[in-house]
């Protein structure tokens, strides 16, 4: 295999070197199993306290994280409200739907983002016994597009959700490059814009594996525990994924992570911008770069470098920076598609 950086995601980069030292120095010793461990205590309280969480619970995938999150928010008779292009109405191979029985409502968007115009006309079967019953806004931060919720919009979202019975829930894969280009705390877009449950991410920003399933409200996480346990989402070895945790919020590691892959992708962005041909469709705010590339272009780059064509009948890709992305890396990709405009 060709040992080149990719572009396709952050989830190719590897671990952090210091979330790689917080699991050696975890790898010692016997501790009780299934999270009644001090690593796993000592985590639990920090990202209560950096979120301004009522609990918090970690597991092994994004995907479950989404889905226990609805899973406590619903019942089976519900819909959730999500942008088009969600990643839990996408990429989840219809686990949401499957596991927690309720309908996905998918909403067309330019960049990603929810509004309330698009949400309003979808409540006009509240009560009809007829129609699946809203219960869930779920946006992501930052949206698969790579664009970001400012706070005042995810407020906007949370009031017109309670206003109606409705819940909201965030996937926060990427919180923390929302975060970095808003120059905010995690519990600023949170907590504070009263956001009901969070799919908290790490595997994107350094860490090894390992999510976190974050309630805000207190009557949400009656259930947890039995639901976590029936979708085998409750680690034994519970201190392997709580400590990659701590070491990720204990400091500000998760910051400078994403402040770093958020900063290469505005570099990559900057020189794309002065390519012939090269049509960048989405603003960069966090570390996603999205352009339209002509079409016999694309084989020939994906030679040296991997990423993923979004759209095949917009010719757009999608290139991601990790907290590892370099300077040269970025420049080496930019000049070697130069180089394939240069030769056509």
């Amino acid at each position: 295999m060709k040992s080149t950086r990719s572009f396709a995601s952050d989830n190719n980069a590897p671990i952090h070197p210091e979330i790689f030292d917080a699991l050696a120095r975890a790898n010692a010793n016997h501790v009780v199993a299934y999270g009644n461990d001090p690593y796993t205590e000592r985590a639990t309280h920090k990202l209560k306290d950096v979120l301004g969480a009522h609990a918090v619970h970690f597991v092994f995938t994004g995907t479950a994280a989404n889905v226990l999150c609805l899973q406590a928010m619903t019942k089976p008779f519900n819909a959730v409200l999500c942008a088009s292009t969600a990643h839990l109405n996408v990429h989840e191979c219809g686990a949401p739907e499957r596991l927690t029985g309720c309908k996905l409502i998918d909403i067309a968007t330019p960049d990603g983002k929810l509004r309330v115009p698009d949400l309003e006309h979808r409540l006009h079967g509240l009560g009809d016994e007829h129609e699946v019953q809203p219960r869930v806004i779920s946006i992501t931060q930052c949206t698969e597009y790579g664009t970001v919720y400012t706070r005042e919009e995810i407020k906007r979202l949370a009031d017109f959700a309670h206003e109606h019975g409705l819940l909201l829930h965030m996937d926060g894969a990427r919180l923390s490059n929302a975060a970095a280009h808003l120059n905010c705390s995690l519990k600023e877009l949170t907590k504070d814009c009263d956001v009901d449950a969070l799919s908290l991410g790490g595997t994107k920003n350094g860490i090894m594996g390992g999510e976190a399933v974050v309630f805000f409200n207190p009557g949400l996480d009656e259930n947890f525990k039995f639901y976590r346990k029936q979708l085998m989402q409750l680690s034994s070895k519970m201190r392997y994924l709580s400590v990659q945790m701590e070491a990720l919020f204990e400091g500000d590691l998760w910051l400078r992570n994403a402040r770093h892959a958020n900063a290469m992708a505005a570099r990559l962005a900057a020189r794309l911008k002065k390519l012939p041909r090269i049509e960048v469709t989405q603003k960069t705010e966090a570390n996603a770069v999205f352009a339209r590339v002509p079409p016999e272009l694309i084989a020939p780059l994906q030679k040296e470098y991997f990423f993923y064509i979004v759209d095949h009948e917009r010719s757009e890709a999608r290139w991601m920076t990790s907290f590892d992305t370099s300077e040269d890396d970025v420049n080496k990709f930019a000049s070697a598609l130069e180089g394939l405009l240069k030769a056509q």
